[in-house]
């Protein structure tokens, strides 16, 4: 326990699913957290929101602040980060979360969604680093976690699965494509700077709450991993050593395995039993 104590967090798409998870389980090591989504109060549409997982980390003994912002919005980006490093004197740890998703056949995205896709997918994390970064180089450290998806690997075929076949991922993955290579330029130029900068993702399908809700999972149960291996895996790499664990385009279960690390339940105290709640167990 106390792997985070001290260190400030920000972690964005925060109010539910990978992004709740991770204020959770960097609560219990001591973590203080900025807590960032677009949903401030709970509603009908989906489950989660910031004040719920402001109360669940406070009430653990953690902390946390949340923060409404419109990532697509450059102008809230800024406001957002000017916000944060005035109330908590600096950010360690940069969790870039915040994504999102249109599953839309080829001839039916949009102009309109293809610019909220990537403005949310890279171009947030992109500015969310150029504004944070100067203040981790300053005192030499600092960690960045680009959460990313299997999706943004190029289809095999043919024959293509029925995933690339029939769920649409092409715009998910080119724009989680380029926020891979991002991640892996950006700590090429601040190695030097003892700046950590990572993309992860899950192996397949996270069961959140939305996507079991929604009926979103695959029924592939090897394809489906809890939001505490994401969870683990991000602490990892927020504790990491900028020198020899940097410039990672890397999978949760295979991280934690590689580095022999156990998962734990996202309290912290016992271990991650593998139960997902509304997916049958293998």
């Amino acid at each position: 326990m106390n792997k985070l104590n001290n260190r400030v967090v920000l972690i964005t798409g925060a109010s539910r699913g990978i992004g709740a998870a991770i204020a959770e389980r960097f609560a219990a090591e001591g973590a203080q957290l900025a807590l960032v989504a677009r949903t401030l109060e709970a509603h009908d549409h989906l489950p989660g929101s910031l004040k719920e997982t402001e109360a669940l980390v406070n009430a653990s003994g953690g902390s946390a602040r949340s923060y409404v912002c419109d990532l697509c919005d450059a102008n809230a980006r800024e406001q957002l980060v000017n916000d944060v490093l005035a109330d908590f004197g600096r950010v360690d740890i940069l969790i870039n979360n915040a994504a999102a998703n249109y599953f839309l056949p080829f001839e039916k995205i949009s102009s309109k969604r293809f610019d909220i896709m990537f403005d949310m997918n890279i171009r947030a994390p992109f500015d969310l680093c150029q504004r944070l970064i100067p203040q981790m180089a300053e005192r030499g450290e600092g960690w960045i976690v680009n959460i990313s998806t299997a999706s943004a690997q190029h289809p095999e075929g043919p024959p293509f699965s029925h995933h690339d076949l029939n769920n649409h991922p092409m715009l998910y993955g080119m724009s989680k494509a380029a926020l891979d290579r991002f991640s892996t330029g950006l700590a090429a130029e601040y190695f030097d700077r003892n700046i950590a900068v990572n993309a992860m993702a899950p192996v397949g399908a996270v069961a959140t709450p939305g996507a079991v809700a929604l009926k979103m999972l695959p029924p592939q149960r090897d394809m489906i991993e809890g939001v505490e291996v994401m969870a683990e895996a991000a602490l990892y790499l927020s504790i990491c050593d900028p020198k020899t664990v940097t410039g990672r385009v890397c999978y949760s279960g295979e991280l934690l395995k590689s580095e022999g690390v156990p998962v734990k339940a996202l309290d912290g105290k016992t271990a991650y039993d593998g139960f997902i709640e509304g997916v049958d167990p293998i």
